[in-house]
């Protein structure tokens, strides 16, 4: 936790015990492994992780990132205050990422992501060992969650980037670092978060600033 603290630029206001982390949480319901895992207190529209604190720690959960600086009833965590828990989250996977130097292959487009996913996984299994997107984790969440899956078998990762609005990609694009992309179609998906379909083109453009190989449908004309 400690070296999780430097690297999102944490104030670390309880380290009790230093553990090594196996799994992000955002949902307490989805905890596995609770006393391995770390739990993010994201602040939404309509709820606030905050609130959930109690009953993370109920369940086993010892580890924190929250953005409130404030007292904290929760005998025995270790909690790392930051500015921005999304933020945070954010920074941890793309360091993760970073550890791991496998070729990734990122996908994006208004349509069909999930569905080029699953036939790339079916189509090359047997060639290598391959780490992807749960189901449609493909936002600002999502992103993170699943390339925190990469462990030391994985020989390809598969993972795919949705946006919404202008000034998403970027973020989502130092998580996946991919070094092949596919984009597979423009639509009218989310277009009211973009000026124009030129700047949503752009936009998604952004998650291939440095890979190697890019594969899209020429018949498209913009």
């Amino acid at each position: 936790m400690s070296q999780i603290a430097t690297i999102i630029v944490g104030q670390a206001i309880a380290l009790p015990e230093d553990v090594i982390v196996r799994e992000l949480l955002t949902d307490t319901r989805r905890a596995v492994f609770p006393e391995s895992s770390l739990f993010f207190a994201l602040k939404g529209e309509r709820r606030d992780g905050h609130t959930f604190l109690g009953e993370a720690w109920k369940k086993g959960i010892r580890n924190f990132i929250v953005s409130l600086q404030q007292q904290y009833d929760l005998p025995g965590s270790n909690i790392i205050v930051v500015k921005d828990v999304l933020a945070a989250l954010q920074c941890l996977a793309a360091h993760h990422r970073s550890q791991f130097h496998i070729p990734v292959i990122g996908i994006t487009g208004s349509n069909g992501k999930t569905v080029v996913k699953e036939w790339l996984n079916q189509l090359l299994d047997n060639d290598y060992n391959i780490v992807r997107s749960p189901k449609s984790y493909n936002s600002q969440i999502g992103v993170p969650l699943s390339v925190w899956q990469i462990n030391e078998s994985n020989t390809l990762g598969i993972f795919e980037a949705g946006i919404s609005q202008s000034g998403e990609m970027e973020k989502l694009q130092k998580i996946i670092h991919p070094s092949i992309g596919i984009f597979t179609n423009t639509g009218d998906a989310h277009a009211s978060g973009f000026l124009n379909i030129r700047q949503k083109i752009n936009e998604k453009l952004r998650l291939f600033s440095n890979v190697n190989t890019l594969i899209y449908c020429r018949d498209y004309p913009e």
